[in-house]
Order: structure tokens, then sequence, then C-alpha cells
């Protein structure tokens, strides 16, 4: 057993936040010794395991007793979560050394390279690396073929002239151009959701991305128009016009919400297959959300939607949901 100092001392936590945590419920020890002090047992312990590395993914406390509280997640599960960062930290910093010595070769041999130039190229890999492994990223045309990246810059290029001389993403032309989108993304990411949802983040969150590609916010809102409105022309032959308008006005609100929710979905279920668990309901409960909010709750809705899918191949262009993902989803589902 151990004293409250001493769990402290070795957790690298203050007495006073573990006296926090017996005042909320989240930590108590099991025992107490004659003199009244707190005395933390082994599950002790590894429950103060579980609350640490659930605080460093991000969870709020009160979002960890509600966890701890109910069906859980095992220590296992966890350590198998902090591993995974830990080798994508490694992998990051194992990168970032292969390319410093890179770059110092280069200058030993007296080359002169614009600084600028090296400066991009450098900011550029670090931010791809940020969000893609190094096998990923030899397999992402996107970063590593030439043919590839020129073919995107003239789709950007023109992207924005269209944008610039006021199309509209309903137009045929932005139609068209969304279908050339839509094709090369699928075809340059191998159709992998996971890594659709991931560059979508990136694209958000990295403003030298967004400089160095020129796919701006505003042209990602409007391709992501343009992409529903082709979509919209099939969906046409399977939905009224007021579920149609439904989806119109979720393309154009919440469609952003969708990558990185896939994203979430993708790592829980690489993290803990089983969809028996309280991670994978919450996370159901989202999808079933936006879901709903793209269709709505009529039942005559979601055969009509499911057959459309299985019928039109356009419509799975893009989708970023596997089927396998749809299945572990709704087993989520049923055991709510």
């Amino acid at each position: 057993m151990l004293k409250i100092g001493q769990l402290a001392s070795h957790a690298g936590l203050t007495v006073r936040t573990l006296h926090h945590y017996d005042d909320i419920g989240l930590l108590s020890p099991s025992a107490r010794s004659n003199a009244g002090y707190r005395l933390y047992s082994r599950d002790d312990v590894a429950r103060l395991h579980q609350i640490q590395a659930l605080r460093q993914f991000g969870m709020p406390l009160a979002d960890i007793g509600s966890l701890l509280a109910g069906a859980g997640i095992s220590s296992a599960a966890i350590i198998d979560r902090q591993l995974s960062a830990l080798d994508r930290q490694i992998s990051e910093a194992a990168r970032m050394r292969e390319q410093l010595l890179f770059m110092r070769g280069l200058l030993a041999t007296g080359e002169t390279p614009d600084l600028a130039a090296w400066l991009t190229t450098l900011e550029q890999m670090t931010m791809y690396e940020k969000y893609f492994s190094k096998d990923e990223l030899a397999n992402l045309a996107l970063y590593s073929d030439n043919n590839a990246k020129a073919e995107w810059r003239q789709l950007v290029d023109d992207v924005s002239a269209l944008m610039q001389s006021g199309g509209a993403p309903d137009n045929p032309e932005a139609k068209t151009l969304a279908l050339r989108w839509m094709t090369m993304l699928d075809r340059d990411t191998g159709a992998d959701p996971s890594i659709m949802a991931r560059l979508n983040m990136m694209h958000e969150r990295e403003p030298a991305i967004q400089q160095s590609s020129g796919i701006t916010p505003a042209m990602r809102n409007f391709m992501a128009q343009a992409m529903g409105e082709v979509k919209l022309d099939t969906w046409a032959k399977y939905l009224t016009p007021e579920e149609l308008n439904q989806m119109r006005r979720h393309y154009a609100t919440r469609a952003h919400e969708w990558p990185p929710l896939i994203e979430a979905i993708s790592q829980q279920m690489k993290a803990t297959p089983s969809p028996d668990n309280v991670e994978a309901k919450l996370l159901a409960g989202q999808w079933m959300e936006l879901f709903h909010d793209m269709v709505g709750n009529h039942p005559d809705t979601l055969p009509r939607f499911r057959r459309a899918i299985e019928t039109e191949p356009l419509l799975r262009v893009g989708r970023g949901m596997t089927d396998g993902m749809l299945a572990w989803l709704r087993a989520a589902l049923h055991r709510q």
C-alpha cells in the first residue's frame, strides 16, 4: 500500500490533485491507516494510470469519471493506445533525423539551393509527417508522385479560376471539376477513408499547406458543395424534393464534420476492434446524429438511401465510410 505522498511522487502529481480526485469520486483510496492517512492499493494505482492516460488523450475529468463508472475501458486497451502514440512519436523523430541528415549531406556537397524552396520543402514534409506514416507517404500520390502533383495543381488552378469568375457550386462547370476532384482523390488515396480524413484535417489545420497547395478553406467549402451537387443529381432518382433540400443544407453546413468523425471511428476500430465498449457507442451515437441530420428520420427514407448507395457507383466515390465501418457502427448501436 502507498501513502498519498508516495503515490503523488511516483505519478508526478501533487497531493492536492489526489485529494481533488478523491473529493470528486474519481479515485478514492482503498484503505486508511490507523492514523487516518489515505492508503492506495495496486488496483488504485492501476485506476490512476487509466485516469492519467485518458487525460493525456484530452478527455475531461467529468467524462473520465462517467467512462470508468460505466462499462469502462480496459487497462490493456489504454496501454495499447499509449503504445501507438509513442510509436508515432518515435517514427516521426526518426524521419526527422533522416531528413536533417539528408539536408546536411546536400549542403556538404557545396550545393546552394534556394533557401525559400528548402524551407518550404522541409515545412511541407514536416506537415505531412504529422498526419501520415512513412509507408503511407510512400503510397500517397499527392506527396510522392510528380505527375499527380502536376494534375492537382492544374485542377486547383481551374477551380480557382471558376471561383474568381463568380461561378456557383451548382453550375455545370463546377460539377465537372467536382467529379474530377472526387475521382482523383479516390485514386490518389487508394479510397482509404482514414487517409482521406487525415488529408482533410491537414488542409484544415495547416496554413502552410493551404498556401503551398492553393487549396484554401474557401475552395474546400466550394468543392464540398459542388461535390454535394454532383451527388444530389444522382440522389434525385431516389429521394423526394424535401429530402434533397435537407441533404443540400447538410452538405452546406455540416459536411465538414464527417472527416474527423470517420478518422475517430477508424482509429477506435484499430485500437479496439470489438464495438462492445463505451467509446464505440459514443462514436456510433455521433454518427447516427450526423446521418439523421443529412437524411432525416422518416422510416421510408433509409431503404431508398441504401438502395441508391448499392445501385449508384458515383455515390460511393469519396464516401469515406467503408462497409466494415458501417457494420461496426451498427453493432455498437445495437449494444446500447
